[in-house]
């Protein structure tokens, strides 16, 4: 597996500014091999020839924040913001009591290994993506649709880089970016005091290079299921750094122990139970580097032991020719995802849905959050979409359903994360660009009494 590591020089100042440099250029020009996305949605997407480059390009969609404009939806529904002002809103969660939790974070310095690192961060910075760490989550009570709910409090602070949340019982889990931390929580509280306690590490620094970590209790509350990213793009920071990473864990709440329930996925961001089957599902972010249209994140089931490619070989089988040695004993049994989502998109929320309010036709499938391409033109992502489900499996393309988020000028309005589906069966819609949480509903709200 390859390897490039950069030391402390006192050259880097001018090695930034070359490589800024270079990466104007690359965000100044543009790419004409970009296919069609809809081309690479659904279970067989077009798969083109791998190609290589020198500096990959860069297409940023500079952030601009929503003015007095909010998000477009679909016919049929409506979109109210739930809480404005936030600081980078990355996942929400629903307590049984309708109280939304809002988790509001950032990932932890990253140290600079590689001259790629430089303009990576440069460009994260230009596309709101190095945001102030609030670290914290906040709690929201009766919203009345202008976004200035009834309450809206500080329920946990001083945490690492959080993301994932889940209620089991009377204790609230938490993932930062390197343990699960448990907290007592009782029903209707709106502030928790307590310092908590870890059950488990999870893979943390000095790289991080993934630091999201997704969150999903079992039915019968015993076990947690763990989104854990690489540690990489594509394994240049060594394999030693993936132990354990880019994939899915399962931990035992009781004792803190846990397992690889599946491996090879880069970056599984969300996880689902699907209602019908009672299977797990995920989206995951792939690799990039390899051109506009390569690699489809995507949408998939997530078998016990199931080994799905990273980083020997995409979308099955498809071998990445960056990787010396190959692991052909484990490309053999790479399993293809389920649904394709077309590339870059970075899906970073998934929710199914089975509420009653939205029209009928969402109410059997997922809505997935895009939080949008750094690596394309034109820009794919930067909307919500919703895949139809039938009998347990996507049985139609993806629907846009909330749109808006890129202006005329193609600048990022907004950027939608972590989903999640409220108790009067809205559908919520966490905005790390603007700040906000968006209700989606098939009414207009009703007003505070």
């Amino acid at each position: 597996m390859y390897q490039l590591k950069m030391v402390a020089s006192p050259k880097l100042p001018r090695l930034a500014a070359l490589l800024t440099t270079v990466a104007c250029l690359g965000l100044a020009g543009c790419d004409d091999h970009a296919g069609d996305p809809k081309m690479q949605i659904g279970a067989n997407p077009v798969l083109p020839a791998v190609q290589q480059y020198l500096m990959p390009p860069m297409r940023v969609a500079k952030a601009v924040g929503w003015g007095d404009e909010t998000p477009t939806v679909s016919q049929g529904l409506q979109v109210h913001a739930l809480a404005t002002g936030l600081e980078h809103p990355r996942s929400v969660y629903v307590l049984p009591n309708g109280d939304v939790l809002v988790v509001e974070s950032n990932g932890p310095k990253a140290p600079i290994y590689r001259p790629k690192d430089i303009i990576t961060g440069w460009v994260q910075s230009f596309a709101g993506a190095k945001a102030k760490d609030a670290n914290r989550i906040t709690l929201i009570r009766g919203a009345n649709g202008n976004g200035s709910p009834e309450l809206r409090t500080v329920f946990l602070d001083h945490l690492n880089s959080p993301f994932g949340v889940a209620l089991i019982g009377h204790d609230i889990y938490v993932a930062n970016t390197d343990a699960i931390m448990r907290f007592p929580y009782q029903d209707g509280q709106t502030t928790i005091t307590a310092r908590g306690t870890k059950v488990t590490d999870l893979p943390g620094g000095p790289i991080d290079h993934h630091w999201t970590k997704a969150l999903l209790a079992s039915p019968d509350g015993s076990k947690l299921y763990v989104g854990v990213g690489s540690n990489s793009n594509i394994g240049e920071n060594g394999i030693g750094a993936e132990y354990e990473r880019a994939a899915v864990w399962e931990v035992d709440v009781a004792s803190g122990a846990h397992r690889i329930f599946a491996s090879g996925i880069r970056n599984p961001t969300g996880l689902q139970w699907e209602p019908e089957t009672g299977k797990l599902w995920a989206i995951a972010n792939e690799r990039d580097e390899i051109g506009p249209d390569l690699v489809p994140d995507y949408l998939t089931s997530v078998k016990d032991g199931g080994f799905y490619g990273w980083p020997y070989s995409y979308y099955g089988q498809h071998l990445d020719p960056r990787i010396v040695p190959q692991r052909p004993d484990l490309v053999a049994k790479a399993i293809a995802p389920d649904y394709a989502l077309s590339s870059h998109v970075a899906p970073l929320g998934v929710a199914m849905y089975t509420g009653t309010d939205l029209p009928a036709n969402y109410r059997s499938g997922a809505f997935v959050g895009e939080h949008g391409s750094w690596n394309r033109t034109p820009l794919n992502g930067y909307k919500v979409v919703f895949v139809p489900f039938s009998d347990g499996q996507p049985s139609g393309p993806a629907q846009d359903v909330v749109t808006g988020f890129l202006d005329a000028n193609n600048h990022a309005r907004g950027r939608p994360v972590g989903l999640a589906v409220d108790r009067s069966g809205g559908l919520l819609i966490a905005d790390d660009v603007g700040n906000t949480v968006w209700r989606v509903s098939g009414s207009l709200p009703k007003p505070a009494s």
